[in-house]
C-alpha cells in the first residue's frame, strides 16, 4: 500500500540523479545507433526525425511569447505551459541528435547542432536555478524574507525537539548563523555558497551520530522496543535533516537569484542563434 508514495518521494527526492542516468542511456542508445548506422540524416527516417526535432525546438518560441503578448495570456495556464516548454526542450534536442547520427557533419550542420546543444544546455541549468527561487517546479516566485521567516519558526521547533541533545542544539545554532550571516564579505559569501551544501552534510552526519548515543541509551534506560526506537531516530533524522536544507537554502537564495537573471539575459540571445544557425541549415539542405 506504500510503496507508490515511497516511490515518489525517492523521484523527487533522487530526481537529478534519476535525470541523468537516463540522460546518460539516451546517450549510450544514440552512440549505439551512431555505430550501427541503421539510417542516415539524408534518408526519409532520418531527415523526418530532424523536421520533428526542428518544429518542437522552434515550438519553444511559444512560451515567451505567450507571457508577453496580451491576447495570449489567456491561453491556458502558464504552468501547463512551461511544462510543455521543458518536455519540448528536451525532446526536441535528443530527436536532432538522433537525426544527426550524433555526428556533425557539415560545417552549417556542426554550426546548428552547436547551437542547440547550448540553448538545450542552458535551459536545463535555467531549470535547475528555477526550482531554487520558486515554490516547486510550477510554483509562486519564492522571496527571501519568506523564506526567512518559515525558517525562523520551523528553528524554534528544531531546538526545542533536540533539548536532549544540548550539542546538537549548540551546533544547529551555530550552523544557523553561518547561514543567515549577511555580513559577510563577497569572497566569504561566494564560499558559502559552494560549500554549504558539505557543510550541511557533515553538520548532518556529526549530529545524527550523537542524536543516535543518545536516542539508543535512552532506549536501554525507558526500555523501548526496536520499533519505537526506530520511529524516533528517524523522526529526529528527517527534521535535522529539513532543517540543514532549510537553512542552506536561505544561505544561497539571494545568488541564485541573481544567476537566475543573468541566465535570463544569456539564454534569449542563444535562442536567436538557434533560430538563425537551423534555419541556415535548413535552406543549405535543401538547395544542395
Amino acid at each position: 500500500m506504500d510503496r507508490g508514495p515511497s516511490l515518489l518521494a525517492m523521484a523527487k527526492q533522487h530526481g537529478w540523479l534519476l535525470f541523468f542516468i537516463l540522460l546518460i542511456g539516451i546517450l549510450a542508445l544514440g552512440l549505439y545507433v551512431a555505430r550501427q548506422q541503421f539510417y542516415s540524416s539524408g534518408d526519409d527516417f532520418g531527415y523526418y526525425l530532424g523536421l520533428v526535432g526542428a518544429l518542437m525546438m522552434l515550438s519553444l518560441l511559444l512560451f515567451p511569447l505567450r507571457k508577453r503578448i496580451r491576447f495570449m495570456q489567456n491561453w491556458g495556464r502558464l504552468p501547463n505551459w512551461f511544462r510543455i516548454h521543458m518536455m519540448l526542450g528536451i525532446t526536441g534536442p535528443l530527436l536532432i541528435l538522433f537525426h544527426s547520427n550524433f555526428r556533425f557533419g557539415s560545417i552549417n550542420a556542426g554550426v546548428a547542432l552547436f547551437s542547440m546543444l547550448l540553448v538545450a544546455g542552458s535551459g536545463i541549468m535555467g531549470r535547475f536555478v528555477y526550482t531554487k527561487i520558486h515554490h516547486g517546479l510550477y510554483g509562486r516566485s519564492a522571496n527571501l524574507k519568506e523564506i526567512k521567516a518559515h525558517f525562523i519558526a520551523q528553528s524554534e521547533d528544531v531546538k526545542t525537539k533536540f533539548h536532549f541533545a544540548p550539542h546538537v542544539e549548540q551546533w544547529m545554532h551555530e550552523f544557523e548563523a553561518y547561514a543567515l550571516n549577511d555580513a559577510l564579505p563577497i569572497l566569504a559569501r561566494t564560499w558559502r555558497f559552494f560549500s554549504i551544501g558539505f557543510k550541511a552534510e557533515w553538520m548532518h552526519r556529526k549530529s545524527m551520530q550523537e542524536i543516535t548515543q543518545l536516542l539508543s541509551q535512552r532506549a536501554q534506560t525507558q526500555r523501548w522496543d526496536e520499533i519505537k526506537y526506530a520511529r524516533r531516530l528517524a523522526s529526529a533524522d528527517k527534521m535535522a535533516m529539513a532543517y540543514l536544507k532549510e537553512a542552506q537554502a536561505v544561505a544561497q537564495f539571494a545568488t541564485y537569484e541573481r544567476i537566475f537573471a543573468l541566465w535570463h539575459v544569456l539564454h534569449i540571445p542563444l535562442v536567436y542563434m538557434l533560430v538563425l544557425s537551423s534555419i541556415f541549415h535548413v535552406v543549405a539542405v535543401h538547395m544542395y
